[in-house]
């Protein structure tokens, strides 16, 4: 099954990473220009309707991005880097 990001609840201050990503960040910038909706329809033939829900195919391929942007081939090395970078963080929502 084609799986979705669950929206966290932004009153809570510290959730929001938005105020301490730069206004000129890289990340920020492409997020702005990126709408990657149409992946859901783009994807759904391909996912069974039963079954455990996969990662959320919009964060799939924004991590496909960060990973050839920050010139990582290696998807643990990938996933250190995104847990540590608040612009990443803000990039993947």
């Amino acid at each position: 099954m084609v799986g979705k990001r669950k929206e966290f609840n932004k009153t809570c201050p510290s959730l929001i990473v938005e105020t301490y990503v730069p206004k000129n960040n890289f990340y920020r910038q492409i997020k702005q220009l990126l709408k990657l909706d149409f992946l859901y329809q783009a994807v759904a033939p391909f996912y069974g309707k039963c079954g455990q829900k996969s990662v959320d195919p919009v964060v799939f391929f924004k991590l496909q991005l960060v990973a050839h942007f920050e010139n990582l081939c290696s998807e643990r090395a990938l996933i250190k880097k995104s847990q540590l970078r608040l612009d990443i963080l803000h990039f993947l929502d």
